[in-house]
């Protein structure tokens, strides 16, 4: 029998991009995916983001493109749009139940679950997935002030792994950033170089 570990990740992908913005570096995508591949036997990479559907250029477009031809699932919703009670238009992308769904399905296939998120809300689904005999490892940072992980999804988890100790790892190095393309027509082709754009904030 294989003791080679089956891993699956699931990233947040506004949440991982807010903490990594509060730390000050940004994400290379293709050496988080060699980081894990080295760890075991990477199964599946998920990446969870709303989009803005009526904008004819959405600015984490091209990193969904990206994403999508170097190896990773991206899942996207169109983003709501609402007015709160002081009138105020409010964009809504909230990606959680898509993840909870997509991580409880993929539960039995694998022996690490990595969650890219500080989300407190996710504590449940860490614990549900636990009862299956799958190990929880939380990526996020207490860092920062405030702290971008919620204190009770880092005790649920199995292992915590703070950022900071990936920086060096996953970092992408500053001179790299690609500039943000103008025609928006671009983005219909894989890029060559990995975009960096915000992803939906709720």
């Amino acid at each position: 029998m294989s003791t080679v570990e089956r891993i699956a990740l699931f990233i947040d992908g506004a949440n991982l991009y807010a903490s990594a913005k509060a730390l000050g570096f940004d994400i290379d995508y293709k050496r988080l995916l060699k980081e894990f591949q080295a760890k075991g036997r990477l199964i599946r990479a998920f990446y969870y983001t709303a989009l803005v559907d009526d904008q004819e250029y959405s600015s984490i477009r091209p990193l969904v493109d990206w994403l999508d031809y170097n190896g990773y699932s991206v899942v996207t919703k169109p983003t709501k749009e609402f007015v709160d009670s002081t009138g105020r238009r409010k964009v809504k992308g909230n990606m959680d139940i898509e993840l909870a769904v997509d991580a409880m399905e993929m539960a039995e296939h694998v022996d690490l679950l990595v969650l890219f998120s500080g989300d407190g809300d996710f504590r449940s689904l860490v614990e549900a997935i636990q009862r299956k005999g799958v190990r929880v490892a939380v990526v996020s940072t207490i860092s920062t002030q405030p702290p971008m992980v919620a204190d009770e999804l880092r005790r649920q988890a199995d292992e915590f792994i703070d950022l900071v100790q990936l920086i060096q790892r996953i970092g992408r190095d500053p001179g790299d950033r690609p500039v943000r393309a103008e025609n928006h027509r671009r983005a219909q082709f894989a890029p060559v170089q990995q975009p960096v754009e915000e992803p939906v904030r709720e």
